[in-house]
Order: C-alpha cells, then sequence, then structure tokens
C-alpha cells in the first residue's frame, strides 16, 4: 500500500503529463489555425505538420512520444501562450 506522501507525489506527476498532453493539443489547434488546415486539429494537426515540415511518413511522426513532440515543437511553441476557446 502507497503511503499518503507516494499518493501525492504520484498524482503530481499525472496531473503534470496530462498538462503536457493539454498543452500540445491545444497547440496543435494554433497550429492548424495558422496554417489554415481543414482537416486537422490537436495531435493530429501537429503529426501533420511535423510531416509536412520534415518530410517523415505519418508512421514516423505518430510514433514520438509526447516528451520528443515537446522538444520538437519548443522553439515553434516560443512566445505562444495558450487561450482557452469555446468552440
Amino acid at each position: 500500500m502507497r503511503s499518503a506522501t507516494e499518493s501525492r507525489k504520484m498524482q503530481f506527476r499525472h496531473e503534470a503529463q496530462a498538462e503536457k498532453h493539454f498543452q500540445i493539443e491545444a497547440f496543435g489547434d494554433a497550429i492548424a489555425k495558422r496554417e489554415n488546415y481543414k482537416a486537422h486539429k490537436g495531435l493530429d494537426a501537429i503529426h501533420f505538420y511535423l510531416v509536412q515540415k520534415f518530410h517523415w511518413t505519418p508512421a514516423t511522426a505518430r510514433h514520438l512520444s509526447f516528451d520528443d513532440l515537446e522538444f520538437l515543437l519548443k522553439e515553434e511553441k516560443h512566445g505562444w501562450e495558450f487561450i482557452f476557446e469555446e468552440d
């Protein structure tokens, strides 16, 4: 059984991971808007963008971890600020 401290640490890690995933998906929406994508948004837009930018196959782009995506998009994300917009 986990201690209360271990449980809090685990919860914090899960929340941080979820926040990272959410931010990448939101950035994908921003890329889709900036690039005028009609059929791609969120993570799909990120993958499509990387295929276009680096001439990778879709399978290569989809195989990247969220840590890899965060690393690859760091320069693109510089200065970007998440703004919540309801559909």
